[in-house]
C-alpha cells in the first residue's frame, strides 16, 4: 500500500508540472491582459474579420472534406488490401511534415500554373490569396485527425450488425447510412472537432498560400512583428476566447448526439 501511494503521488507531482506548463503562459497572457483592451480589440473591424475568416474557412473545410474523408475512414476500418499501410502513412503525413513545407507543397498544387489553379482560372478564381486556398491549407494539415478517429469509430461497430442488417435485405448504403455512420457518430464528431479547431490554429501554410485575406493566427503574427508583445497580446486572448466558446458548444453538441444515440440502440 505504501509503494501504491508514493507512486500515486509522484505520478501526481509529474502530472501538475505538465499541466502547470500548460497552463501557466496562458494563465500568464489572460492577467496581462486588461479588460479595456480586450474591449477595444474587439471592436476593430480587422480583428472582427479575421477571426469570422478563420471560423468560416475551417468549418468549411471540414465540412467538405469530411464528406469526402468518412467513406475512405470506413474502407480503412473494414476492407484489407495491397499497401494499406502506405495508404495510412500518407494520410499521416501532413501530421509529421513541416508545415511551411506543407504550405510550400499546397501552394505549387493550386498556382495558377498548375492543373487545379487552371481550372480555377477557368471559373474566375484565383485560388492563391482567396479563402479557397486558405480552407485547402487548413484542411491538408488537419484531415489525419477526422479519418483517424472515424476509422477507430467504424472499427468499433460490430461487424455482426452490419452482416445481420445485409442479411435482412438492406443494401450496402442503407447498412452504412443506417447502422455504421449512425454507431461511429461519436468519433467522427469528435475527429470533425479536432479537424476544426487544428484548421483554425494553422498559421505555417496558410501564411505561404495566403497572407491576405488575414486569418486570425496571421493577423496576431503582424501584429506582434509590427508593434510588439502588447500590441499582438489581447488580440491573441481574443482569439483564444472565441476558440474555447466554439470547442465548448461543439463538444456538447457531440455530447449530445452520443446521448441520442446510445437511447435508440
Amino acid at each position: 500500500m505504501y509503494k501504491i501511494s508514493i507512486t500515486r503521488l509522484v505520478f501526481t507531482v509529474l502530472g501538475a508540472i505538465v499541466l502547470l506548463f500548460i497552463l501557466a503562459p496562458l494563465l500568464g497572457m489572460f492577467l496581462q491582459t486588461e479588460f479595456p483592451q480586450l474591449i477595444e480589440t474587439a471592436r476593430d473591424d480587422k480583428v472582427a474579420e479575421s477571426i469570422r475568416l478563420t471560423l468560416i474557412t475551417s468549418a468549411l473545410g471540414t465540412l467538405f472534406f469530411a464528406i469526402l474523408g468518412i467513406p475512405l475512414a470506413y474502407l480503412l476500418a473494414r476492407k484489407n488490401f495491397p499497401l494499406k499501410r502506405i495508404v495510412l502513412g500518407i494520410i499521416d503525413l501532413p501530421v509529421v511534415i513541416p508545415h511551411t513545407a506543407a504550405g510550400i507543397a499546397i501552394l505549387g498544387f493550386i498556382s495558377r500554373g498548375t492543373p487545379v489553379g487552371q481550372a480555377a482560372s477557368s471559373l474566375g478564381l484565383n485560388l492563391v490569396g482567396h479563402p479557397i486556398g486558405i480552407a485547402l491549407a487548413m484542411a491538408f494539415v488537419s484531415i489525419p485527425f477526422l479519418i483517424n478517429s472515424a476509422r477507430d469509430g467504424f472499427e468499433n461497430v460490430p461487424v455482426r450488425l452490419e452482416q445481420a442488417a445485409m442479411n435482412l435485405g438492406a443494401s450496402p448504403v442503407r447498412v452504412f447510412f443506417t447502422v455504421s455512420l449512425p454507431l461511429a457518430w461519436r468519433h467522427i464528431v469528435s475527429g470533425m472537432i479536432l479537424m476544426f479547431a487544428r484548421g483554425m490554429s494553422e498559421f505555417g501554410a496558410v501564411i505561404i498560400v495566403a497572407y491576405h485575406p488575414m486569418i486570425a493566427p496571421v493577423m496576431i503574427y503582424e501584429r506582434f512583428g509590427t508593434y510588439g508583445l502588447e500590441y499582438a497580446r489581447p488580440a491573441a486572448v481574443l482569439f483564444i476566447l472565441v476558440s474555447l466558446v466554439f470547442f465548448i458548444i461543439l463538444r456538447m453538441l457531440s455530447g449530445k448526439n452520443h446521448a441520442k444515440t446510445r437511447k435508440y440502440t
